[in-house]
């Protein structure tokens, strides 16, 4: 059927309506973002903090009814004590092993045995690592002078890393403050995710995705932060009653070991092969060994109890989707990466399952 030019031209008028609309909103959204955008890290962790906490503001409802606000003022003043106490005690930790190693290195003291002949036999490198030993036991000023631009870039990297923490700390208070807010309106945002994801989803599977979302995170929560600060808890006290040199820094790198996926006997191993050289077989090195051993294997009992706990999805999807998004956007994608691929796992299955056709039975596009 032919068209009249009346009929094109009001077609063409709609058409160039729905066009200017279209990009008046795109502009809209793109300068939304662009003032959004320097709050969107602090936004999503104080979105991951709330969701990781209210389960807890909701048994306190029990007690004290009616008084949100309270509450959440309760948990985010013990959690800012919970976090402070560790950090300090870890601080201070790390300030008297960099204190301790200054004054061994003023005092003239420190000295690096020589190598043992049969260092040069090694394969491949064993001449080299003989030549850079005995050069360092012999003159380690000389030594430190050669490698002086390389030592001043790893002091400014480290310098540099040492900043970003501290800022990234101070971030993280602002998000647990702003999360408090977040718990004390928790009913009305669960409604609002609720809703925003129906209107995305449809209306049955929306509630669901919102729900899958938040097991999500908490599953991370407690499965990958929660195992790995238990994991340096554990391990530092044990590092600490040893008088391990550097604790508070050995101590910090199993988090952050933990945090990465890594094994924590990375760490373990080195030190507990230090202090039986150094100090010999005995029953309290024998005791420390097995301990810290121990220790450093309780994320392999813990994580499969606790990461996917609750949440609709596999195991082995939360992982994969920790892991990636750790390597591709941080910590912070460390919650994103496993809540965007439990989603997507989700939809995806959906999408296999429910398929419309008169050969399928009902109970089948049902499940």
């Amino acid at each position: 059927m032919l068209l009249t030019p009346i009929t094109e031209r009001v077609l063409s008028r709609q058409l160039l309506d729905v066009l200017i609309r279209a990009g008046l909103i795109a502009v809209l959204a793109v300068f939304c973002f662009r003032i959004f955008a320097p709050f969107l890290n602090l936004m999503v962790w104080a979105l991951v903090l709330a969701i990781t906490l209210y389960p807890l503001q909701v048994r306190l409802r029990r007690t004290l009814a009616n008084k949100d606000g309270l509450i959440a003022t309760l948990i985010i003043l013990v959690a800012f004590a919970v976090i402070l106490v560790p950090t300090y005690m870890l601080g201070v930790a790390v300030a008297d092993s960099l204190e301790s190693v200054v004054a061994v290195i003023k005092s003239g003291s420190f000295h690096i045995p020589a190598p043992a002949d049969s260092v040069a036999s090694w394969p491949l490198v064993g001449q080299k690592v003989h030549d850079f030993w005995q050069q360092a036991s012999t003159d380690l000023t000389g030594l430190a002078h050669r490698f002086a631009p390389q030592l001043k870039e790893a002091g400014l990297a480290l310098l540099a890393t040492v900043t970003g923490l501290s800022a990234g700390l101070l971030i993280f208070f602002v998000a647990l403050i702003v999360a408090g807010i977040l718990m004390a309106h928790g009913e009305t945002g669960h409604r609002s995710a609720s809703q925003i994801a129906s209107r995305i989803s449809g209306p049955e599977t929306g509630p669901q995705i919102t729900e899958l979302c938040t097991a999500t995170i908490r599953a991370v929560a407690q499965g990958v932060v929660g195992i790995a600060f238990i994991q340096m808890l554990l391990i530092g006290i044990g590092f600490v009653m040893m008088g391990i040199p550097g604790a508070g820094l050995l101590a910090l790198a199993v988090l952050l070991i933990g945090v990465m996926q890594l094994p924590a006997t990375l760490i373990t191993a080195p030190v507990i092969v230090f202090v039986i050289v150094t100090e010999g077989v005995s029953t309290t090195t024998i005791i420390f060994a097995v301990y810290v051993f121990v220790a450093g294997l309780v994320d392999n009992v813990l994580k499969p109890l606790l990461l996917g706990r609750g949440v609709a999805v596999p195991m082995p999807v939360v992982l994969i989707g920790a892991l990636g998004g750790m390597v591709s956007g941080g910590v912070i994608g460390l919650f994103i990466g496993p809540v965007m691929l439990a989603v997507g796992y989700r939809l995806f299955w959906r999408w296999v399952k429910d398929q419309s056709g008169p050969e399928q039975p009902k109970e089948e596009r049902q499940a």
